[in-house]
């Protein structure tokens, strides 16, 4: 089973339809909105706009299980993203990226080691896995990791679909 075949909501309601990416490069991060990272959102969709005519798109999955910094209901965190941050990617629904009630998108993801060898639980928000067009994860980034850092971008071109 590939990340592709599994349900989400998306954070607007109905299925976020992870199959719509089959053949693209999907950056998934668990996002938050009142995290010291969450300048990243800035990053994140500079991305979205360099890349996505390649075949590829950034996945935000909002998650309130790090300090509650993601409190917002769906509706506010929409109206975050797009009012502060100009957020043009898809978000997921808000969910649990670790412990007993992990969405099963996560239980596919962790699984994936970063370059310092980091397999299992989700450390905080906005941990990336750069999923490659087939389905499978071609990488694990740290929370720290800038979006537009070398290593982000080198993987992000290399796993972009063949044009």
């Amino acid at each position: 089973m590939s990340v592709f075949d599994v349900e989400i909501d998306g954070l607007r309601g109905g299925s976020a339809d992870l199959a719509q990416y089959q053949g693209k490069a999907v950056l998934v991060v668990n996002v938050a909105s009142k995290c010291g990272l969450t300048p990243q959102y800035s990053g994140l969709e500079r991305l979205q706009e360099r890349f996505a005519e390649r075949g590829f798109t950034v996945l935000g999955v909002p998650c309130n299980q790090f300090m509650g910094q993601e409190p917002g209901t769906h509706e506010v965190i929409a109206e975050f993203c797009s009012t502060t941050y100009g957020v043009t990617f898809p978000l997921t629904a808000k969910v649990d990226v670790n412990g007993d009630d992990r969405h099963p998108l996560y239980q596919g993801l962790v699984g994936t080691a970063d370059a310092e060898g980091h397999t299992g639980d989700i450390r905080w928000n906005f941990e990336k896995f750069l999923v490659a067009p087939d389905g499978t994860v071609a990488a694990r980034f740290a929370p720290q990791a800038e979006p537009e850092s070398d290593e982000v971008v080198a993987a992000i071109e290399k796993t972009l679909p063949a044009s």
